[in-house]
């Protein structure tokens, strides 16, 4: 016998930024910016609603069953073994999309974490390592469904099956900022930009800054601009956001350890205290939004309805 909760449950998931540069598909970084998702049981049918990111007219998200929190909490049902009859999900977006900052991860670790607070014994149906891989899985990539779902500063893989991860605590010295354009980009024409192999020499330099770029963001701060140097993926897809490439340029060639956030377009800085920090952000072009933000410690969590 299955028994759902009664009422409405609510989970909040925040955004994240992912590679850092070098970290290229392992390193991610969970931020104070959060979709808030509600959801419950109902007799019938499904209902979704949709307020702020992709809830107005020529940006609105499906309202249907593929909408991709709807899509990932029936994947955490069938992992459960269970089905509800019906369900209503509200969805309150604040994580832009398609600007690099985790959104579609967000609402991967949204759904799942509703779907197994909606069970009453889905702890123990779906716990914390299998509900990782089955967000990675649903994702493709475990860099920035890690951070969502644990908080800090994450190094994800994969061991054969299943996606694994540490959390890292960030060195308070270290400030995140985020510049983020009016303007999206594609993550698949990102990635489809990417070279199927890349030499030795870069490989090996990429790892030894991915190295010293998780030694940098935990104790080290002083080591960012060299760790966040890389030559695995972001000058390959620097023709899909001109715009970005050429700030990330100027503000490197001003000495700050700026890297795109994810696919892009956004820009990560790790600033290296608050006098860096108001330095990048007065740096944004008109239009940018210059966001100052902390590194969420919870990651995914249920909370309390509004």
């Amino acid at each position: 016998m299955v028994d759902f909760v009664d009422g409405t449950v609510q989970v909040r998931v925040p955004a994240s930024s992912a590679n850092l540069g070098p970290g290229f598909d392992a390193l991610g970084l969970a931020l104070s910016l959060y979709d808030d998702v509600a959801g419950m049981v109902t007799d019938e049918g499904l209902a979704i609603e949709i307020i702020g990111e992709g809830g107005s007219a020529g940006t609105a998200l499906a309202r249907d069953e593929s909408h991709l929190v709807a899509r990932t909490m029936r994947a955490a049902f069938a992992a459960m073994q269970v089905e509800p009859a019906g369900l209503t999900i509200d969805c309150r977006n604040r994580i832009p999309h398609s600007r690099g900052l985790g959104s579609s991860a967000a609402a991967v670790v949204a759904g799942l974490v509703l779907a197994r607070a909606l069970v009453v014994d889905g702890s123990e149906r779906l716990d914390d390592a299998a509900l990782l891989t089955l967000a990675a899985d649903i994702e493709g990539h475990p860099d920035n469904v890690a951070p969502s779902l644990l908080g800090g500063l994450t190094i994800a893989w994969r061991d054969h099956d299943h996606a694994r991860a540490i959390r890292c605590r960030l060195d308070p010295e270290v400030q995140p900022v985020l510049l983020i354009p009016p303007f999206s980009a594609s993550t698949e024409l990102a990635r489809g930009l990417l070279p199927t192999t890349v030499p030795h020499a870069d490989a090996a330099f990429a790892a030894g800054r991915a190295a010293l770029l998780v030694a940098a963001l935990t104790g080290a701060p002083e080591a960012l601009f060299e760790a966040t140097e890389d030559r695995l993926h972001q000058a390959f897809r620097a023709p899909a956001m001109a715009d970005s490439w050429q700030l990330l340029t100027e503000l490197r060639s001003a000495g700050h350890p700026a890297v795109i956030s994810g696919a892009g377009p956004s820009l990560f800085i790790p600033a290296r205290g608050q006098v860096e920090a108001e330095a990048v952000r007065a740096a944004a072009p008109e239009g940018w939004r210059a966001e100052r933000l902390a590194m969420d410690v919870d990651g995914a969590r249920v909370v309390s309805p509004d």
